[in-house]
């Protein structure tokens, strides 16, 4: 029985997708150690160090679909060995041609680079959504380049901007995210076959060539040195990681803001018959948003166990690396649900344009206090206009009255400003600066920077 939630059957579509549970599962990394060993079998044999027809007879025999699990892991039990039972079980498979499996490597360099073969996979399906979160993003700042609605800071409202613009700032990280993916897949698709202690020892001369060749048969780049005892790569990945899903958690907790009832500005995507309450028939909770928003937490919780993996002693050790074989999997099947879910969210969100319109009113002008202060300050100097517009602006929050009758009321902005003057300032359709240009400028960044596909 599964006894985590990524695994449960009724929740675990919640924390992750079938299709990179399928990498992380047992199985499949079993199949991913084994088609190490065969590739590191076949090099050896071209290359004379095995005899060519003991590679042939394990290329042909070594096969992880007729391993039994229960058998290995019963076998694990006696002999307190992760790879052993797995060793013995594949001599057995393949006869006498078995005593060459796992010749002049160790278990760590089976693990590790099996472990790379999955996250190269992991790593595909990441880069994959992210282009499409990037797309579907860059088609929302596109559709509401324009669309005007309230900018906060520190939760309150501040100056009008365009949902385009807040979309594209999102946008523009998810390029920067893909530029990441891009830069560190060499430094992480990179195997590593060299032995006891990374010093070859056991193959000879010859062991770095052996090491080159197989990893290359594998689709992997080869180390400069031995890598058992710096796992910078892994937390690189972990870094990267952290910053898509914490993109990913900011844009599922503003929306779900926005969602407020209050606020109203956007809506997640709703189907009939979905339901948000067990005894609140009228409820059309953000059930996707908070979905999206959670989840980030646990991938830097994650990532911060990967981070403990760097602290390794002498030339390895048991400690750190289980940590990896922890975390790697979580972070890969939590991204991957956030990754989904927002495709989701993005692709079928509701924007309620009306309603944005509608809250830049609610304080009846205060909201462009900024543009008056600015204008007047072209006649009285900024500090003193400041000073003045700060006054009317207290006076029309306290006493709850319209902006432009308190600031018509006081003697020295009214000589300097026409009412006529004062509605065109207080309109904020005119005060969005140059949003719409750098909406723009992001659009074509990203199309430019060759990572967006198609929806």
């Amino acid at each position: 029985m599964p006894s985590h939630p990524i695994d449960y059957l009724l929740l675990g579509n919640n924390f992750g997708t079938a299709e990179m549970r399928d990498i992380w599962s047992e199985t499949h990394r079993l199949e991913k150690q084994i088609e190490v060993e065969v590739a590191l079998a076949v090099t050896e044999g071209e290359m004379q160090i095995i005899p060519a027809a003991a590679a042939h007879t394990i290329a042909e025999c070594a096969d992880a679909s007729k391993l039994d699990l229960a058998v290995l892991a019963r076998d694990g039990l006696r002999l307190k060995h992760s790879l052993m039972p797995t060793l013995n079980a594949l001599q057995q498979q393949c006869g006498e041609a078995g005593e060459y499996i796992h010749y002049g490597v160790t278990t760590q360099d089976i693990v590790d680079t099996g472990t790379v073969l999955q996250l190269k996979q992991a790593l595909a399906i990441i880069d994959r959504d992210c282009r499409a979160v990037a797309a579907a993003l860059k088609q929302l700042a596109e559709s509401h380049q324009y669309t005007l609605m309230a900018g906060r800071t520190h939760g309150m409202q501040a100056q009008p901007t365009t949902f385009g613009f807040k979309v594209a700032v999102w946008l523009d990280e998810f390029i920067r995210h893909l530029t990441r993916i891009a830069e560190i897949r060499p430094r992480l698709l990179t195997g590593n076959l060299s032995g006891a202690i990374c010093t070859y020892a056991a193959m000879g001369p010859e062991g770095p060539e052996v090491e080159r060749r197989t990893l290359e048969r594998l689709g992997l780049h080869c180390p400069n040195i031995g890598w058992q005892a710096a796992r910078d790569r892994f937390s690189e990945f972990a870094s990267v990681a952290v910053l898509i899903s914490g993109t990913l958690g900011k844009i599922g907790n503003e929306l779900y803001n926005l969602m407020r009832t209050e606020i109203n500005e956007v809506e997640e995507p709703f189907s009939a018959g979905k339901v948000g309450s067990s005894t609140m028939p009228h409820k059309r909770n953000p059930a996707a948003l908070e979905g999206l928003a959670s989840l980030t937490a646990p991938v830097l919780k994650s990532a911060s166990l990967m981070y403990e993996s760097m602290h390794v002693e002498h030339e390895r050790d048991a400690m750190s690396w289980r940590a990896e074989w922890l975390a790697l999997p979580e972070i890969c099947i939590y991204l991957s649900a956030q990754l989904q879910n927002a495709q989701g969210i993005l692709s079928g969100l509701k924007v309620n344009q009306a309603r944005m319109l509608a809250n830049l009113q609610l304080q009846d002008g205060l909201l462009m206090s900024e543009k008056v202060m600015f204008e007047l300050g072209k006649k009285l100097g900024k500090q003193s206009a400041h000073h003045r517009v700060y006054q009317c602006a207290m006076e029309a929050f306290e006493s709850q009255r319209a902006f432009k009758n308190v600031l018509l009321e006081d003697s020295v902005i009214s000589d300097s400003v026409t009412p006529e003057q004062l509605d065109s300032w207080l309109d904020p359709a005119q005060y969005i600066g140059s949003a719409a240009q750098k909406v723009a400028q992001t659009l074509r960044f990203a199309d430019a920077s060759g990572f967006l596909s198609p929806l």
